[in-house]
């Protein structure tokens, strides 16, 4: 049924859930996975009074951050193989989410995107905003979203 699958992670508890289930999805369909995940960018703008750092801080802040994603796709990429699922990784540096996972999901050619509902109610989530529903209202593609 779906040939390629993005699954887009973040390393949290629940990012993993739908990245397990990718997998599986992935190896019931004979798949290709594509793992996401974006690295957000060091804020440029301060607030007044706010210490503003070096470049060369902001650059090792990035790398950390780089790095650490790097090593949740590690992870995935092991246990992807471990099922037999050919999979492929993407890291996009970016403060939006969403658009980065439907631009990577059209770029990779995906046909299905997984990833995890935060679960967040009420003023947190409109005050915080949700990635995954924006994923659902602004993608042409089927999302499966993981609680």
């Amino acid at each position: 049924m779906f040939k390629r699958i993005l699954v887009a992670t973040d390393g949290s508890t629940l990012s993993k859930k739908a990245v397990r289930a990718a997998i599986t999805l992935a190896a019931l369909h004979d798949a290709q996975l594509v793992a996401l995940t974006v690295v957000p960018r060091y804020p440029t703008s301060y607030l007044d009074g706010a210490m503003a750092f070096s470049a060369e801080e902001i650059a090792t802040t990035e790398k950390r951050w780089a790095d650490s994603a790097q090593a949740v796709l590690d992870d995935i990429v092991t246990a992807a193989k471990a099922k037999g699922v050919d999979i492929k990784t993407a890291t996009m540096s970016s403060d939006q989410v969403a658009e980065s996972v439907i631009r990577a999901a059209r770029k990779h050619r995906s046909e299905l995107i997984v990833m995890a509902s935060h679960g967040r109610k009420g003023l947190k989530r409109l005050l915080l905003g949700s990635e995954t529903q924006h994923v659902l209202t602004h993608s042409s593609l089927p999302v499966l979203v993981l609680r």
